[in-house]
């Protein structure tokens, strides 16, 4: 975070009072940090509120700086709501920042510490994807809509209504993924995708995962890590591997590369979507149809 969007982000906090009129909003403003978490937000709160996501879909969170327009709608918010787990790593500093003065809910806050993974012992090596595990992001909108209704009790008829039919949905999908992740392991195929995002998927529907890249789109894979996967790719006769929607693929590409080099013909399929959804119009533009998507994906490219 530069030391000029904090200084500004102070100022503006000084004189928020000056320049806000929440008095002219229709509904109150939700403001969310990506698209995956606006969708399950909006589940929650129905046309009690206005979610607006800081994130359009198909921007790489781990990559993503605050600009000017972002500090004005956190600052005019009512509520913010973002994943945590250093996900949005470059905003840290502003949440604590609105955390003096604006309601924030950290959605992640009350995932028990024993069902986190990690690739190191320091804070920010937490895996922060647990929405591929539907289970545990279950559990975050579980929370997120407890502390929306404790920020706004006039909500809890809504939201406890809305909570309890999207947790049905999300029940059902997690069985649906368990099924169908359940025969594909069968197959001895594994799950090689551009960066490490999919451990919790793995962990939960019982197929192995590897990624080119660490937990973060900032991390490079080396030469070791490339040739590495390459030759457990030839030895275990995988099919596919994925690109990643919000990542570029080159990465991904020299792994296809190599294979080849060694006569091992494998597709390059997806991408698969990892850290947003995708068009708002397409089947991959909720949480439920980006994991329906996703699934199938796999599935039909490993199978074969």
């Amino acid at each position: 975070m530069s030391r000029l969007l904090i200084f500004l982000l102070c100022t503006s906090l000084f004189l928020a009072c000056k320049f806000e009129n929440p008095e002219e909003r229709l509904k109150p403003q939700i403001v969310v940090t990506t698209s995956i978490l606006a969708d399950g937000i909006r589940n929650l709160v129905g046309d009690a509120a206005d979610v607006v996501a800081l994130m359009p879909a198909g921007v790489d969170p781990h990559l993503y700086k605050a600009s000017a327009r972002d500090l004005d709608l956190l600052l005019e918010a009512d509520i913010v709501l973002y994943h945590g787990l250093f996900l949005e790593g470059k905003m840290t500093e502003i949440f604590e920042k609105l955390s003096l003065r604006k309601d924030l809910i950290n959605v992640s806050e009350n995932i028990p510490t024993e069902l986190l993974l990690r690739s190191g012992p320091e804070a920010h090596s937490v895996d922060p994807h647990i929405w591929f595990d539907v289970k545990l992001w279950s559990m975050a909108m579980d929370h997120a809509a407890a502390e929306l209704i404790l920020i706004n009790p006039t909500w809890e008829t809504i939201i406890s209504a809305n909570s309890k039919s999207y947790q049905a949905q999300l029940a059902e999908l997690d069985q649906a993924t368990k099924l169908k992740i359940t025969e594909l392991s069968k197959s001895n195929q594994a799950l090689i995708t551009a960066h490490d995002a999919f451990a919790y998927f793995g962990k939960a529907y019982g197929i192995e995962v590897l990624g080119l890249q660490g937990l973060s789109t900032l991390s490079e894979p080396g030469l070791r890590d490339l040739t590495g996967l390459i030759k457990f790719i030839v030895q275990r006769d995988i099919k596919a591997v994925f690109a990643e929607q919000t990542i570029s693929p080159k990465a991904i590409q020299a792994v296809v590369a190599g294979c080849e080099s060694q006569n091992h013909q494998i597709k390059l399929a997806g991408p698969l979507y990892t850290d947003s959804l995708g068009d708002p119009e397409g089947e991959a533009g909720t949480y439920i149809g980006m994991v329906h998507t996703n699934v199938s994906v796999i599935f039909q490219s490993l199978i074969q």
